[in-house]
């Protein structure tokens, strides 16, 4: 049957066999946009064909035959890969794809084994770096799910201070992980792969979910009404019901909406009108939203010409050397008019001493984040402090 289907394929289509001899092949139009199937010389309805159907490993592509295999990444469609794009791939693929797979690495691993057992030598094939890094993430990914189904991620919160007061005003909340075998993991690396394999919008739920846990115990404690921000990620953005989500949070952690702050990285505004949706469903129920990194982006002005952002985070790319270099000085200082005529708050991350906190007092910035100000701390150990609320930097 593969012969027949063979002489039908144009360059772009790939088949892929089932069963030896094949029984069933999957024809893949280009790009995975249309999938058919013909069954033992039939053509068939591929109605049950989703996410987690795994398909052969013989293609044709371009009318040359290669080893390649496919995996089911959204609903209903197929993108094919050469072997040298299998471990990458997998990394992002569903995990009734992975498990699949497992299955039939322990069966080969059995048969290994069984093998050795009878003094065969088993063959070894060297992974190449691609495959290496592949598997790393795949497993990687596997504990991250673990960890979230386990509440084994950890909240710290970084504390935001009143320029003028001197008060701690509220926090930013940061997810950190802990791993049982390699230690703390950066956020850039777990972060990331969660953003790569869509483990992004429950990450982000947990962290809500915490931050508002954690903003309720403060209050109960006697450490004021602080607000806390939350990043939220691009995938979250466009996720249905974002924002009644958190509102649900607030009002069960019985907090006042005003005390939530959603944060937007600015390289994350792509869709103006999504993004315009989210800022006006916040302000319908009391949330303020950030531009965070402001900035760093291609198109900032943009942003601030078209979107209503109620708070500006200055990089620490400006503010690191605003004592010393006049020019960073005046850039900050731009940023701080800027935001007092949008009617803007301004915080400025990155303060890590004394003079650069001074010289947001006369610029007159609203909020300062940095080392000087405080590290990220867990719930417990902010509690533990014996005056609460305070800067003592």
């Amino acid at each position: 049957m593969s012969s027949t289907l063979r002489t039908t394929l144009t360059p772009g289509q790939v088949l892929f066999r089932e069963g030896d001899p094949p029984d069933c092949a999957y024809l893949i139009e280009s790009g995975g946009i249309e999938v058919k199937a013909r069954q033992r010389g039939k053509d068939v309805v591929l109605s049950l064909l989703g996410p987690g159907d795994l398909v052969g490993e013989m293609a044709v592509i371009d009318d040359s035959p290669r080893t390649a295999t496919a995996t089911a990444i959204g609903e209903a469609v197929l993108f094919p890969i050469d072997r040298s794009q299998i471990a990458e791939r997998l990394a992002a693929t569903d995990p009734i794809v992975r498990s699949l797979l497992e299955g039939q690495l322990k069966r080969y691993r059995g048969a290994l084994a069984a093998l050795q057992g009878q003094g065969v030598e088993a063959p070894t094939a060297p992974m190449t770096t691609s495959e290496r890094l592949g598997v790393s993430k795949i497993r990687l990914e596997s504990q991250l799910r673990e960890a979230l189904a386990a509440r084994g991620l950890e909240l710290g919160l970084q504390p935001l201070m009143d320029v003028d007061s001197g008060r701690i005003a509220g926090y930013e909340a940061l997810v950190r992980w802990h791993h049982p075998e390699r230690g703390p993991i950066s956020p850039a690396e777990f972060v990331a792969l969660a953003e790569e394999t869509s483990l992004i919008v429950p990450v982000g739920e947990y962290v809500m979910d915490a931050a508002c846990e954690s903003v309720a115990r403060l209050v109960e404690a006697g450490h004021g009404q602080p607000f806390v921000a939350v990043n939220v990620s691009a995938r979250q953005l466009s996720h249905p019901g974002l924002v009644e989500r958190i509102v649900a949070r607030a009002d069960a952690a019985r907090l006042p909406r005003g005390t939530l702050k959603l944060e937007i990285t600015e390289s994350q505004v792509l869709d103006y009108d999504l993004v315009g949706e989210v800022i006006a469903l916040c302000h319908a129920h009391g949330i303020k939203v950030a531009l965070d990194d402001f900035g760093t982006g291609y198109s900032h002005l943009a942003h601030l010409h078209r979107l209503d952002f109620d708070v500006l985070k200055v990089d620490q790319a400006f503010s690191r050397n605003m004592v010393a270099d006049p020019r960073a000085m005046a850039v900050v200082e731009a940023i701080v008019q800027l935001g007092r005529a949008l009617q803007a708050e301004i915080v400025v991350e990155g303060v890590e001493t004394r003079p650069q906190l001074e010289a947001l007092r006369r610029l007159g910035c609203h909020y300062a984040q940095g080392y000087l100000i405080g590290r990220p701390r867990t719930l417990a150990q902010i509690l533990a402090d014996p005056v609460p609320g305070r800067f003592g930097g």
